[in-house]
């Protein structure tokens, strides 16, 4: 395992086919990951950036690369496209460049389907079509799972927005899609990635006790590019807090909704959000958890969604 000291963190810009390069500078940064079929975002700001490049920045589209982590161990963190730029002051000295950027935005909001597909085609098959559209816009293909191998009975018809035709697919086979880094990615709804779950203790990063609540178990650890949506983590339970149950009659609901705990402590990431300042004591990820096996009740949040992980889906 890598040793959690020493951070390293670098950011590029792609302006025009120059190569931007400020990882120098201060950088704060916030990314969020899910699994929620909406585009991950970054939030990342660079302290006192020379004016003629900060006026290379300025397109939307460009290509943003961020990469953290510590000596040895560092990863690609976010990979997306640059929609806002912001630029002001701090104080009388310092001045900042704040760029919002989303990854897979283009082929979420432009790319659309049209084809007919033959009689005994399959969801991958649609799949595609759906990577097809979405190759000129950047997206090529992540951790696609098996969608099984049954055969449409008559031709399939595909007709609109890449994103709507993801969605019919995921419904039709019990499974999630996400743009991740401009990688298409579909995983099971009842079973994380594969790879080896992350030990997760105060030797390998974790800060404080995780908390069980009506989203699911919470955790924070040191700044881990490896922990991303559907990842398992190995919490021990002893250390995590219990939620607190509502002793009223109108707290029986939600008592009801509370995620269990995993006895075997694996527990499958949900959402993952990465924030870091290489000039400040902030390098966290904060991470959203359920049961790896996915029994017991759901998060909130998955049922604001209409995403159902427990098994038999």
């Amino acid at each position: 395992m890598t040793r959690q000291w020493i951070r390293e963190v670098s950011l590029s810009i792609d302006a025009g086919g120059e190569s931007i390069d400020v990882s120098a500078l201060r950088i704060r940064f916030k990314v969020a990951q899910n699994r929620l079929q909406t585009p991950n975002i970054a939030e990342i700001t660079v302290t006192n950036l020379k004016e003629e490049t900060a006026q290379k920045i300025k397109k939307e589209g460009q290509i943003v690369t961020l990469k953290a982590g510590y000596v040895g161990g560092s990863e690609g963190l976010f990979k997306g496209n640059l929609i806002q730029k912001r630029v002001g002051r701090e104080n009388p000295v310092d001045t900042y460049l704040t760029m919002l950027a989303q990854s897979g935005d283009k082929a979420y909001n432009f790319a659309t389907v049209s084809k007919t597909l033959a009689a005994g085609s399959t969801f991958k098959d649609q799949v595609d079509v759906v990577l097809e559209a979405m190759k000129p816009h950047g997206i090529t293909a992540g951790y696609i799972a098996d969608l099984g191998s049954k055969k449409m009975p008559g031709p399939r018809t595909l007709f609109g927005m890449a994103r709507d035709t993801m969605r019919d697919i995921a419904f039709s086979t019990g499974t999630s899609w996400f743009i991740e880094d401009d990688k298409l990615n579909v995983t099971k709804n009842n079973e994380p990635r594969p790879g080896e779950a992350f030990v997760l203790n105060s030797t390998t990063g974790l800060i404080g006790r995780p908390v069980q609540t009506l989203d699911g178990i919470i955790v924070r650890m040191l700044l881990n590019p490896k922990v991303r949506p559907d990842t398992r983590l190995k919490i021990d339970q002893g250390s995590i807090d219990e939620a607190a149950f509502n002793p009223n009659f109108t707290g029986e609901v939600s008592n009801a909704m509370i995620p269990s705990l995993a006895d075997d402590g694996l527990y499958r990431v949900l959402v993952a959000d990465h924030h870091g300042d290489t000039r400040g004591n902030s390098f966290y990820t904060d991470a959203i958890c359920i049961r790896a096996d996915g029994q017991g009740p759901q998060p909130i949040r998955l049922a604001q969604q209409g995403i159902d992980l427990s098994p038999g889906q």
